[in-house]
């Protein structure tokens, strides 16, 4: 998943804030990665668009109270790998449980 930056303002806060672009990702992963993030103490403000419809690309904005936008995209990341995880053992569970295997 090739992550790059867009530009930022050049101000000293410029690690709190920072839009991220993902390529070959759209709804479905921000959506869920959003979810993830905005519930961070420390975020205040958290969102994606996907520019156009024709373009394969999101656009990933994080903006932070406290700390740098790029650590709380990392840990967004690890905990949505988490919750995949968990759920994916859960219905192999559910799964084996039903067939009887």
């Amino acid at each position: 998943m090739p992550i790059a930056q867009l530009a930022g303002s050049g101000s000293d806060d410029s690690a709190k804030s920072k839009t991220f672009v993902f390529n070959d990702e759209g709804h479905t992963l921000g959506n869920a990665l959003r979810c993830i993030i905005s519930s961070y103490p420390e975020v205040q403000f958290c969102g994606y668009t996907v520019p156009h419809p024709a373009e394969n690309k999101m656009h990933f904005r994080i903006q932070m109270y406290n700390g740098r936008a790029v650590d709380a995209l990392r840990k967004g990341l690890e905990d949505l790998e988490e919750v995949c995880t968990i759920t994916l053992d859960r219905f192999q569970a559910e799964l084996e449980n039903f067939t009887g295997s």
